[in-house]
């Protein structure tokens, strides 16, 4: 015998419905079987509804009652025949008929007891049960109607009644002995010894096939649902959870006790008894094996599962009389009297206070009931007041391996360190079966995603991008990450996956990531860009090792890097307007990245893909002082005046710079000698030197009647006339034996950038094209500086070096 349960998901519509019958033909072609049935989706709580407005008197019941009636007989004419339907139709109109007295009795006395409410809810699952009932006969199946209010007996605990088994056990037995076919059972619903309707409260139908299943000795029960089996983590934040094969009963009931909706204890009770395995099947994919619940516990991974519960608060109970060893009996006996349920106990080995974790529906009564138990002793000061927090949810991770492996409490904790997760309070059991948490409900599917990577994904570390700038730097990157993406992940253990792209125009956002080998266009089909909405949505997405990375010029970009910061995010950027502003701003940022746990990385800011931030981070962190910092940091600028050398006039030679990328749109931006200053300004606080953006002299290689020109073409026709100055200077150059260099110099707290004069012998007149090149000059490199040389403009050198700082901070959660 095997026991089959479909859900109101499975039993929805129509086309859900032909599914169903599909599985139950077949599985009835294997051996006998019997079927329990919730009602049609949606059908128990639209009853609710309507008894509350009954009682409310709000006569919107009725056409609600209406609604719901036309919805069954509605049913009845697309699985049934016309020529079948009669019996069905009078079952289905003489059942609502009831309902309309029993609302229009509610209505007048304005009354809805559990008792009450229990008969309401009773009437989804006796009409779903008997439609379907009547549905497979005319298909053939011989079938039996079996209310299971005449063979499961409880006691008058309307709402969530107790079994008797005794007397259970006994009439199911005796009705299967009796009837032939298979018998179709209405979930949910039993009766007391006097004949009124009980319901067996939370995932009743479950129970309703675990009580049948242990009464008749099934082989196995079979749970169908919309879900292929208990999954890793809750699907809906976590993306990347999937069907956990087999677990335990005891790890099934410690998921489903901390969140894990598809199963509830009371359900494999009385399967668990008779070590009967639970099957949870998924309705739309009847070939997936979904998951295994029996008695034995498989080798593998450290945990099962992780579950989580929101909306739960603290309730603190603190003071000297716990000292007594009387007083934690005392708290639990209130709660308990008050039926107040507690999620999680945690107390100090001082004994000085207990912390509760309770839902927070319940946690103005569980602080009401306690301190009503302990009025004298908070009255004399012997205990505190008792405080609430709210805000908070839990999250454990589950699994029976964790008492046979060390280690699991580490990982666990620190992964939620890891990513800035704050943990409000604790506790595991002397089984090791469950480690439970607190922590704040803002981080829950952060916690998630952390705890998943952890422990289900610890082969990948996962990043989660947020790239604001789609440009040639962006363009780059992407494809850079598109081509590394797979060797990243086998040789370095980093999955890199990009969830929100924007450019000045719109934004686009993917919960799975986007198929970077098919790169997303943004268009006019995606969302207007609104930055404040972009950070909103990366909050709310709430992925553990986000990363922010900003391709852009954007001031307005560079002036939100506080609030991503503040949300736990890392930034990567080669933007320099954040850390060119004020010196107060540059060391706010590093401060708030700092205590928030984050990476600010932004390498590329002075010299593309060059290691110079880093190269001098690591000098003054081993304790080395800058002298003095030499540098042509402009590719652009260094590649007209090396190109000028061969004889072009000076403004064909900054159009060619122009149309090759290397400037920006406007290559007065370049000229003006602006960008280079932001770069010296940045090296020199990155070399511990306090330097505000008016303490660097700048000399500008824009004409000063090109600096207002409306246009660039304007522009370039206006720098036409100032060629003969700059061939003057050119030569003068030549005819000293140097060469011009457009550079930056930093020495005692004072920096300029201009166009230097070099002998041959300097290493900047070795440079061509868009080259940079660094010469640091420290105490240990006094007599030979430092030198760091390379490509410094272009886009594919600067995403490489925007890409490097993203895989650095893949490295970092790594550690």
């Amino acid at each position: 015998m095997k026991i089959i349960k479909f859900g109101g998901s499975s039993v929805a519509t129509p086309e859900t419905i032909q599914k169903v019958f599909s599985i139950i033909q077949e599985k009835n072609k294997q051996q006998d079987v019997a079927v329990v049935f919730s009602a049609f989706g949606g059908v128990t709580e639209s009853l609710l509804t309507i008894a509350r407005l009954a009682r409310e008197g709000d006569q919107v019941y009725r056409d609600l009652l209406q609604t719901l009636e036309e919805k069954h007989l509605d049913m009845v004419r697309q699985l049934i025949a016309v020529q079948n339907q009669s019996t069905v139709m009078t079952y289905v109109k003489v059942r609502f008929n009831e309902l309309e007295d029993l609302f229009h009795g509610i209505y007048l006395i304005k009354e809805n007891s559990d008792r009450t409410l229990d008969y309401v809810a009773s009437f989804g699952e006796r009409l779903s049960t008997f439609i379907l009932t009547e549905a497979l006969a005319a298909k053939g199946i011989k079938t039996q109607f079996l209310d299971a209010r005449e063979v499961i007996r409880t006691n008058d605990r309307f709402g969530q009644a107790r079994v008797d088994f005794e007397v259970t056990n006994h009439l199911i037995k005796e009705y299967f002995l009796k009837h032939d076919g298979i018998k179709i059972i209405t979930g949910f619903i039993a009766s007391t010894v006097k004949g009124e309707t009980t319901t067996l409260g939370r995932s009743g139908s479950d129970y309703t096939a675990a009580i049948f299943a242990a009464a008749l000795d099934a082989e196995d029960l079979e749970i169908w649902t919309d879900v292929s089996g208990v999954l890793t983590s809750d699907p809906k934040l976590v993306y990347t959870a999937f069907s956990i094969p087999q677990l335990s009963y005891n790890e099934a009931m410690e998921l489903s006790h901390f969140g894990a909706k598809v199963i509830f204890p009371a359900t494999m009770q009385p399967a668990m008894k008779k070590n009967i395995p639970i099957y949870i099947k998924n309705t739309f994919e009847p070939s997936n094996k979904g998951t295994l619940i029996n008695g034995e516990v498989t080798q593998g991974g450290l945990i099962k599962g992780i579950s989580s519960m929101s909306s739960i608060s603290i309730v603190n109970v603190q003071g000297a009389s716990l000292l007594d060893g009387i007083t934690g009996s005392r708290v639990f006996k209130a709660l308990a009297e008050a039926k107040v349920n507690i999620v999680l106990i945690s107390q100090a080995s001082s004994e000085h206070s207990i912390c509760l974790a309770i839902k927070t529906a319940e946690a103005y009564l569980a602080k009401e009931v306690v301190e009503r138990e302990f009025y004298y002793e908070i009255k004399s000061g012997e205990m505190d007041e008792v405080t609430l927090m709210h805000g908070f949810s839990t999250v454990a991770v589950v699994g029976e391996n964790m008492k046979q492996n060390p280690g699991a409490s580490g990982r666990m904790f620190r992964a939620l360190g890891r990513n800035n997760i704050n943990v409000a309070a604790i506790a595991q059991g002397s089984s090791e079966l469950n480690i439970s948490a607190v922590i704040p409900q803002a981080d829950l599917q952060k916690a998630l995603n952390a705890l998943h990577e952890a422990f289900f994904l610890s082969e990948n570390k996962v990043l989660h991008v947020f790239l604001v700038g789609v440009g040639l730097i962006g363009k780059a990157l992407i494809k850079m990450i598109a081509t590394q993406q797979e060797k990243l992940k086998g040789d370095n253990e980093l999955d890199i996956q990009i969830h929100g792209m924007a450019n000045s125009r719109y934004m686009a956002f993917h919960e799975d990531g986007f198929d970077l080998k098919n790169p997303h266009e943004l268009s006019d089909q995606d969302q207007n860009m609104d930055l404040d909405e972009f950070i909103r949505t990366m909050e709310e997405m709430n992925f553990s090792n986000s990363v922010f990375v900003d391709c852009t010029a954007s001031q307005s970009v560079a002036d939100a890097y506080a609030r991503v910061l503040g949300a736990k995010v890392a930034i990567v950027t080669p933007n320099k307007k954040a850390n060119s502003s004020s010196m107060e701003q540059y060391k706010e940022l590093k401060k708030l990245a700092k205590k928030r746990g984050v990476k600010f990385l932004y390498e590329t800011n002075v010299a593309a893909g060059l290691p110079v931030i880093n190269t001098l981070q690591d000098l003054m962190l081993s304790g080395d002082r800058v002298i003095r910092i030499e540098a042509v940091l402009s590719g652009s600028m260094n590649f007209i005046f090396s190109e000028l050398e061969k004889g072009d006039p000076f403004s064909q030679v900054v159009r060619i710079a122009k149309d090759k990328g290397y400037t920006e749109p406007d290559p007065r931006d370049d000229l003006s000698g602006m960008d280079v200053a932001r770069k010296i300004l940045i090296l020199g606080r990155e070399a511990e030197q306090t330097l505000e953006f008016e303490d660097i002299t700048i000399q500008s290689m824009v004409p000063e009647d090109c600096r207002e020109a409306a246009t660039v073409e304007e522009f370039f026709q206006k720098l036409q006339a100032h060629d003969s100055e700059f061939e003057k200077l050119l030569k003068e150059a030549e005819s000293k034996g140097e060469k011009l260099r457009f550079m930056a110099t930093l020495e005692n707290g004072k920096a300029k950038v201009g166009l230097n004069s070099l002998p041959n012998a300097h290493p900047f007149s070795s440079l061509s094209g868009s080259d940079n090149m660094i010469l640091l000059t420290t105490e240990r490199y006094l007599d030979r500086p430092m030198i760091i040389r390379g490509p410094g403009a272009g886009a594919d050198v600067t995403a490489a070096g925007v890409f490097a700082d993203v895989i650095r901070i893949g490295n970092y959660t790594r550690e």
